[in-house]
């Protein structure tokens, strides 16, 4: 798990200013930042959420919560149509980013309680990774939990979830119905999920 190393002193915020664009990004009301990290976890800057999005390719932390149950089913959530990314799509059961100032371990738990609410779980951790997309650039950290969970979709940023088999999930691939991002980290752990059973 990548531990974010926050310096004593105030950092940059992304855009930096210019000539052109005194202001820099304008930010508006309700956008969170996000931390800028080295893939070493130190964090070297700040941007908001839209910025992050619009193609800069910073990197930024985010977390992923795989739902495993005593079955070996895996927990899927559908992303809200009112995602800016891939809506529709269905994804890890949990994924979010880490806000400016948080902890890794802070914001699992954060978006595990905001998206599924989920409070009781014991994670433990995978691996970390960079995920490269169109619009973003991600240091990834990825955590699992077993156990038979009833998580309770928000109906905001998850639409509905529910539990697949291994099966059933690599029979969705390469369909436009998984978010290119799940298919690739399910590749990379599934044999680390199943050891957990």
């Amino acid at each position: 798990m990548a531990t974010l190393l926050y310096p004593s002193f105030q950092v940059k915020t992304y855009p930096l200013p210019t000539a052109e664009n005194p202001m820099g990004f304008p930010v508006a009301e309700g956008d969170s930042f996000l931390p800028i990290v080295e893939p070493s976890g130190e964090v070297t800057g700040r941007a908001c959420r839209r910025y992050i999005h619009s193609g800069v390719k910073l990197l930024h932390p985010v977390v992923h919560l795989h739902i495993v149950n005593r079955n070996g089913d895996i927990y899927l959530q559908k992303r809200s149509m009112n995602k800016d990314l891939l809506p529709g799509r269905w994804d890890t059961a949990v994924g979010g980013h880490v806000e400016f100032g948080e902890s890794v371990p802070e914001a699992l738990f954060r978006e595990a309680g905001e998206e599924l609410g989920m409070f009781d779980f014991n994670p433990v951790f995978i691996r970390d990774y960079v995920y490269e997309s169109k619009v973003e650039l991600e240091l990834v950290n990825v955590f699992a939990c077993v156990g038979n969970f009833t998580p309770k979709p928000d109906g905001d940023e998850v639409e509905e979830g529910r539990y697949w088999s291994v099966r059933e999930i690599e029979d969705c691939f390469e369909k436009s119905i998984l978010t290119p991002n799940f298919e690739r980290e399910f590749s990379m752990i599934r044999k680390e999920l199943e050891a957990l059973l």
